[in-house]
């Protein structure tokens, strides 16, 4: 088994991942409140605090890849109270720490967010201009700059995942919850764990950044180079998990020939 370092395992996306993938790898979970990692198993927890390059030092070591989740999530965290310590300083910390002890790769979380500026029927691709509107999305967009910078001039493999409407369980939801820009950007469990796993798991890929949503009818980003690089295959479609009345045609023909193939 391949060892995985976790930050940020107490968290909505951090919590998803590792029940989806806790039999693949052997994980050691970190947060800064290790008493929220729920059902750690046979996991090794540690509590952390991120913004010490020391600490990241420390965690770091012995890992063969990392995936950094770790951060104050908030679009209206504050710069200075919040985003330069568990945001900034962090990010570095983890790219300096996993280089230094010799990681193969840093799989990292960036948002939808740095793409937010653009017009809702714009189909955002990873080769445009980033266009944040919040200071949580400057520094996701930091994040990418870093990561660019680590793969090329200290030769460390880096990834970065810009994930998109998040929801851990669509079921407790309501279509009249998801309005477009949602349905558009949305991302399940099971396509964004397939997308970490893929990441962690394709040789030779020295830097991209992928934009992490499901197959939906309409997408806020383009996948494209997930598909071709990594192998994503996502399954769920906002459109048809929400039941809006807009499916995808593909598949409905597809149900179609079935059902006319089995009369």
């Amino acid at each position: 088994m391949k060892k995985i370092l976790l930050t940020g395992a107490a968290g909505r996306v951090g919590t998803a991942f590792r029940h989806f993938a806790s039999d693949r790898y052997q994980f050691r979970l970190v947060d800064r409140f290790a008493d929220k990692i729920s059902e750690p198993g046979e996991h090794a927890v540690v509590e952390a605090n991120l913004a010490e390059l020391e600490v990241c030092q420390k965690v770091c070591k012995g890992m063969d890849a990392v995936v950094h989740l770790a951060a104050d999530a908030s679009p209206s965290a504050d710069f200075y109270g919040s985003l330069l310590d568990n945001n900034i300083k962090t990010a570095y910390n983890i790219f300096r720490a996993a280089k230094d002890q010799n990681c193969q790769r840093v799989i990292f979380a960036s948002s939808v967010q740095v793409i937010e500026g653009y017009p809702l029927d714009v189909q955002a691709r990873v080769e445009m201009p980033m266009k944040p509107m919040n200071m949580y999305a400057v520094a996701k967009g930091f994040s990418e700059l870093m990561g660019h910078y680590f793969a090329y001039a200290e030769n460390l493999s880096c990834i970065g995942v810009r994930i998109g409407a998040f929801a851990e369980n669509p079921g407790m939801k309501t279509p009249n919850g998801m309005d477009g820009r949602n349905l558009s950007a949305y991302v399940s469990v099971r396509d964004l764990s397939h997308l970490f796993v893929q990441c962690i798991d394709t040789p030779n890929v020295q830097f991209a950044v992928f934009q992490a949503c499901s197959d939906n009818r309409f997408k806020r980003m383009d996948i494209t180079n997930a598909r071709e690089i990594v192998g994503y295959t996502p399954q769920d479609d906002a459109f048809e998990v929400f039941n809006v009345g807009i499916h995808n045609r593909e598949r409905w023909y597809q149900e179609w020939q079935r059902g006319k193939s089995s009369e």
